[in-house]
């Protein structure tokens, strides 16, 4: 089956190329909207799988939209897509439930081999961003010391496979450095969410970092 993908962006032109793009990917086109009210109102109408969304737009951003989108259709995957690295962008999009962050400016071979991740589970991120937020999200947890605490609860295995998360592999790469199947891994990562309390790759990642669960390499 196809997958359903809202485009929202303020740039007619650039929505109208992308989903020519998408189209010929095999992937339908269920909606357009030009800001984030409009995308809270189409999503509610189609129930896309996947989302595209700009961030600075008018009427509505993109951040409050993902917040309000991600608040009543949680499974709906929202994926930003912009020409902002701004640091702050960065973290609120991860906060208001974003599962990835990609630039517009990105080649297109990367950005295609990102959104394949997507129907794996995995969080469409390039390294340098993803740095960033991991960066970002270590400081702000590090506010937060009591949930580390919780890296008891975790089995040996699961810590392994957050040390991988952590670095940056993806699902297929740590089933083979642990010689387990896809879905063992994403089993896994399902406990370690639910264990930590957390809602995605991105912040498993920035608790193994701050709570000293990943190991440097020298």
């Amino acid at each position: 089956m196809a997958m359903r993908v809202l485009l929202v962006d303020d740039h007619p032109l650039f929505r109208d190329g992308l989903a020519t793009l998408l189209r010929a990917r095999g992937m339908e086109i269920v909606g357009q909207a030009s800001n984030g009210l409009e995308a809270l109102e189409q999503a509610r109408l189609s129930k896309p799988d996947l989302i595209l969304m700009d961030v600075n737009m008018p009427q509505m951003n993109g951040l409050e939209s993902t917040r309000l989108i991600k608040t009543e259709m949680p499974d709906t995957t929202i994926v930003i897509l912009t020409v902002s690295d701004d640091d702050e962008n960065l973290f609120e999009a991860i906060k208001s439930g974003a599962q990835g962050y990609l630039l517009k400016s990105m080649p297109s071979q990367s950005f295609f081999e990102m959104l394949d991740g997507v129907t794996r589970g995995e969080a469409p991120m390039t390294r340098i961003l993803a740095s960033k937020i991991l960066g970002e999200f270590t400081r702000h947890l590090q506010q937060e010391q009591a949930r580390v605490e919780s890296k008891e609860d975790l089995t040996d295995r699961e810590k392994e496979v957050l040390q991988l998360v952590a670095e940056g592999s993806t699902n297929r790469f740590i089933a083979g450095k642990l010689n387990v199947t896809e879905n063992t891994v994403k089993f896994h990562l399902k406990n370690i969410l639910e264990k930590l309390h957390l809602h995605n790759r991105a912040q498993a990642a920035a608790y193994a970092m701050q709570s000293g669960l990943l190991k440097k390499k020298t």
